[in-house]
């Protein structure tokens, strides 16, 4: 695919836009950026430009990030861990927005979706298969082994 030439100024608007529109962590951005067609040196300039202007912030982003992930798709802290290491996010501001979870909805937010599967297995006659399954959905959501045994008995 031909990538667009932009200038340093034109790529500085378009990347405020891309920042503007929706929280954005620094990997999207370098990307981005990099798909302007821009050297090394610049990228890294205008990437500083956009944190000073406040346009780019991980913390921000991983908060909103986890928050979103959490309410919206009900993932478990695991999950959103892998998420927010796969965009490069420090480890330092993944323990901060994890923190933003507030324990008693986890909880909550575990044991309806424990609820709900085990609604949809209510064919399966065997207990060990109806539990591997049970444990399975809740794994791949993304909660810890201790909260789904705690669930399972």
């Amino acid at each position: 695919m031909y990538k667009q030439q932009l200038t340093k100024e034109q790529a500085h608007q378009k990347a405020k836009h891309y920042c503007a529109y929706q929280e954005r962590c620094h990997s999207e951005v370098k990307e981005k950026l990099y798909g302007f067609g821009l050297r090394k040196v610049d990228v890294e300039e205008l990437l500083s430009k956009l944190i000073e202007e406040d346009y780019l912030n991980e913390e921000r982003f991983a908060v909103q990030f986890t928050g979103g992930r959490f309410r919206m798709k009900q993932w478990g802290r695991v999950k959103i861990k892998y998420e927010l290491k796969q965009k490069q996010v420090s480890e330092y501001v993944i323990k901060k927005a994890m923190k933003t979870i507030d324990e008693k909805d986890y909880w909550s937010t575990a044991q309806k979706l424990y609820d709900q599967k085990l609604q949809q297995l209510k064919g399966e006659t065997n207990m060990f298969v109806r539990k591997k399954k049970l444990s399975d959905y809740l794994l791949q959501k993304g909660y810890e082994h201790n909260i789904i045994n705690e669930l399972l008995n």
